[in-house]
């Protein structure tokens, strides 16, 4: 039977798949709608097992929020092209909906078919990323350029100060939250560094020891947040800004593609 432009619009709008591979499906299923739907399922299925084994370095962070909870989900593609390609992002908005709403899980069950759909049609391996929660009275969440995504979770304060300290961490990639938080073999391994630095300098013992002390203070302070100075006004510390909004730092979080 012939195959109208009425049916191939038809079956392109619910697929978004290319013209000609929806010409196809409807004269492979003689024009039965459903039938050419199940057919371009089954290919976007196999096109996507072989694609599977292909790199997908590039991507995009999405956000979602809802009631004190946030969350990042990342959705993986092979190049930056497709990572800023609407229909790729429409994928992983979908996607992060569907995990604020339902759960991770939901998200993660919903994803193959939405995937696969999608390689078909972008013609990349596509994969789901992580997916990273947040719980706290006041989430700020913060997405640059879709390429790095944070969260902070603050007890007190307003949603303001917690994206603008959001902002801070995507900018500064703090890596740790106090210095409390710093594992004892870092602290091991950065002193041995610098003692080995400041013994070249051929200065007194007690000096090298104040320049040991000064050179670790200086290189902790550049990566915990609370010592880190505010980006939007470097005379205050991060721990200072939240101290003035009588707020305390429950945790943060930072992910990007690359």
């Amino acid at each position: 039977m012939a195959i109208t432009t009425e049916q191939v619009k038809e079956l392109r709008d619910k697929t978004g798949v290319s013209v000609m591979q929806c010409k196809k499906a409807l004269e492979e299923a003689g024009g039965d709608m459903e039938k050419a739907l199940l057919i371009l399922k089954k290919k976007s299925t196999e096109i996507a097992a072989k694609k599977s084994d292909r790199e997908a370095t590039a991507g995009v962070i999405v956000k979602a929020e809802k009631n004190g909870f946030a969350l990042l989900l990342t959705l993986r593609c092979e190049t930056d092209f497709v990572a800023k390609n609407a229909d790729f992002v429409a994928i992983a908005t979908t996607l992060a909906n569907e995990a604020i709403e339902k759960g991770k899980a939901a998200a993660e069950a919903m994803a193959p078919e939405l995937i696969s759909t999608g390689i078909q049609k972008l013609g990349e391996n596509l994969q789901l990323g992580e997916i990273v929660v947040m719980e706290a009275p006041v989430v700020g969440v913060y997405v640059h350029d879709g390429r790095v995504g944070t969260m902070v979770g603050l007890s007190g304060g307003n949603q303001e100060v917690a994206k603008d300290i959001a902002m801070h961490v995507a900018a500064m990639n703090p890596e740790y939250k106090t210095r409390a938080d710093v594992p004892e073999d870092a602290k091991t391994n950065v002193k041995a560094l610098f003692a080995e630095e400041v013994a070249k300098s051929g200065k007194p013992a007690d000096i090298q020891e104040k320049m040991l002390a000064g050179k670790l203070d200086t290189f902790f302070k550049e990566r915990t947040l609370l010592d880190q100075p505010f980006i939007k006004n470097p005379d205050q510390t991060i721990e200072k800004l939240l101290a003035a909004n009588g707020a305390t730092l429950v945790g943060f979080v930072r992910v990007a593609t690359a």
